[in-house]
């Protein structure tokens, strides 16, 4: 239950970001970025039509095709996300926070970002083209950011039409900062640093590592090619931030230990994803 409360409430907190990014960031400068909010925008300055209510009325169709290619549990926070939507979008008021169009384009699409990362983290969608990324992820493999890139590069042509050339490069602008944020969101900032340790002191970094980082260690057994002599190597993984305090027992017992190290953007696993004995 208590999962359940703290999913529910972080869905809230990405739709109401949306909202804030479409009325005090994006809607202002009529940058029509995408996904059903950038449709409603078009359609508001085109025709008059209430935002909310284009957006309401789009995500019936959404609500069922989430039912039929990403189950109950998406359906489910997909119904809450896409009712919420148009509500947040009637309670966050219209109004031009930035005066600049380029600071407000790079500000509205980091808050789309972090509030469509956040959505796509508990499985969930406000409806409209954010729906999309969620299907081509599971049935094709292809990342949300460039599924949502993707879908919204429709929404964007028609906005060619309406409002010019201009406001069209501002949404391709916009489009292009919030994938490249979505990405990082998604790998970069849960990259890790992965580390291979060849040294004739292994016990003695084994120890240190386990005792004062705190993280498991695999031994794998190698064989030099030159001396033809028998060794252990250390493979460990970790935060980067743990990664100099590495460097000083690494170099406190072996100045000439051989060392490799990587970048990896997800790790699974005990320490990592979960930890021993949590429920």
């Amino acid at each position: 239950m208590l999962q359940r409360v703290k999913k529910t409430a972080l869905i809230i907190v990405a739709v109401f970001g949306i909202a804030v990014a479409v009325n005090l960031f994006l809607g202002p400068h009529a940058i029509a970025a995408g996904g059903i909010t950038g449709l409603a925008i078009i359609l508001d300055y085109m025709l008059g039509f209430d935002r909310s209510i284009t957006i309401f009325a789009a995500n019936g169709a959404i609500i069922v095709a989430a039912l039929i290619f990403l189950g109950k549990e998406v359906f489910f926070n997909t119904v809450l996300g896409a009712l919420l939507l148009p509500v947040a979008i009637m309670i966050i008021p219209q109004a031009t926070v930035v005066e600049d169009v380029m600071l407000s384009v790079i500000a509205g699409s980091i808050i789309i970002a972090i509030s469509a990362s956040l959505l796509y983290a508990n499985h969930a969608s406000t409806g409209g083209t954010t729906l999309p990324p969620l299907i081509l992820k599971k049935y094709f493999g292809i990342s949300t950011s460039i599924g949502l890139l993707i879908s919204d590069g429709i929404v964007i042509l028609i906005s060619l039409i309406q409002f010019g050339f201009d406001a069209f490069l501002y949404a391709v602008l916009s489009i292009a900062i919030t994938a490249i944020a979505m990405g990082y969101i998604e790998s970069g900032l849960r990259k890790r640093k992965m580390v291979y340790i060849i040294s004739d002191k292994s016990e003695e970094i084994t120890g240190e590592i386990q005792t004062k980082l705190d993280r498991g260690v695999t031994l794998i057994p190698v064989i030099g090619a030159y001396e033809r002599k028998k060794k252990d190597m250390i493979m460990v993984t970790m935060d980067s931030r743990n990664y100099r305090d590495l460097l000083d027992i690494v170099n406190k017992n072996d100045k000439s230990a051989f060392m490799i190290t990587e970048n990896v953007s997800e790790v699974h696993g005990e320490g990592f994803t979960y930890n021993s004995g949590s429920v």
